[in-house]
C-alpha cells in the first residue's frame, strides 16, 4: 500500500512530507532538459498504469512501483512524473488520496531518485547487460524496500497505533521487492544492448 489513503496520516506528516516532495519537484523542474520531457511522460505513464493494479497480500495489498527503473532513466525527473501519475490516479479511480500527494510522492520517488544517482553512474560505466540488469535488480530491491519502509515510518509517525499494521506492511514488500527487480533486470539489460545513452537521465548536446 504505497498509496496512502486520505484520513490516516497526522498533520505534521503532511505537512512535512509536502515540503519535501515540492522540494524534490522543485529542483527536478530547475534541472529539466526539454528533450528528456517524453521519457518522463512515457515512464509517468507506465508508472500509473503497472500501480494501478494490486495483487491482495495478506490484509493488504501490493502493485508494482517501478521506481527504481524509474530513477536511472530519470535521475530527479522521477519525482514529477511520480507526482502527475498519483494526482491522476487519485482524481480518476480514487487510488491514494489528494491529502496524501506528497508523503506518497516522496514515499515513492526518493528511493528512486538515490537509486538513480548512486547506481545510475556505475551502470553507464559497464558494457555488460548482465551487469548493467545486476546493478538495477539490486538498486530495484532497495527502491521497492524503501519505499516500504518509508510507508511504515509514516504510519508510526501518524500514531503509535498503527505500528503493527506498519510490520504487516513490511513483510508484504518482499515479495514485490523481487518482482520488481527481475522487471527493471531485464529492461535495463535490454537497453544497455539496444540504446545504451538512453540510461543517461539528461543526455549532453555532443552525445545527440
Amino acid at each position: 500500500m504505497a498509496h496512502i489513503p486520505d484520513g490516516i496520516l497526522s498533520l505534521p506528516v503532511l505537512v512535512g512530507g509536502g515540503i519535501i516532495a515540492a522540494s524534490g519537484v522543485a529542483l527536478a523542474l530547475r534541472q529539466l532538459d526539454d528533450r528528456a520531457i517524453p521519457r518522463m511522460a512515457i515512464l509517468s505513464a507506465v508508472f500509473f498504469a503497472a500501480s494501478l493494479i494490486s495483487v491482495p497480500v495478506g490484509p493488504s495489498s501490493v502493485h508494482l512501483l517501478l521506481s527504481g527503473v524509474m530513477g536511472l532513466f530519470l535521475g530527479l525527473g522521477i519525482f514529477p512524473a511520480v507526482l502527475v501519475a498519483l494526482i491522476l490516479q487519485a482524481v480518476l479511480f480514487g487510488f491514494g488520496g489528494l491529502t496524501t500527494l506528497g508523503v506518497n510522492t516522496l514515499n515513492i520517488a526518493l528511493p528512486g531518485a538515490l537509486v538513480g544517482m548512486v547506481l545510475g553512474p556505475m551502470i553507464r560505466r559497464t558494457d555488460s547487460p548482465l551487469w548493467a540488469g545486476a546493478i538495477a535488480a539490486i538498486g530495484s530491491v532497495f527502491s521497492v524496500l524503501a519505499t516500504g519502509g518509508m510507508v511504515a515510518l509514516s504510519l508510526w509517525l501518524s500514531s503509535s497505533e498503527f505500528t503493527p499494521v506498519a510490520k504487516v506492511l513490511l513483510l508484504t514488500y518482499l515479495p514485490l521487492a523481487l518482482a520488481d527487480a527481475a522487471i527493471t533486470a531485464v529492461v535495463v539489460g535490454f537497453i544497455m544492448r539496444v540504446k545504451p545513452l538512453a540510461l543517461f537521465p539528461y543526455l549532453p548536446a555532443r552525445r545527440e
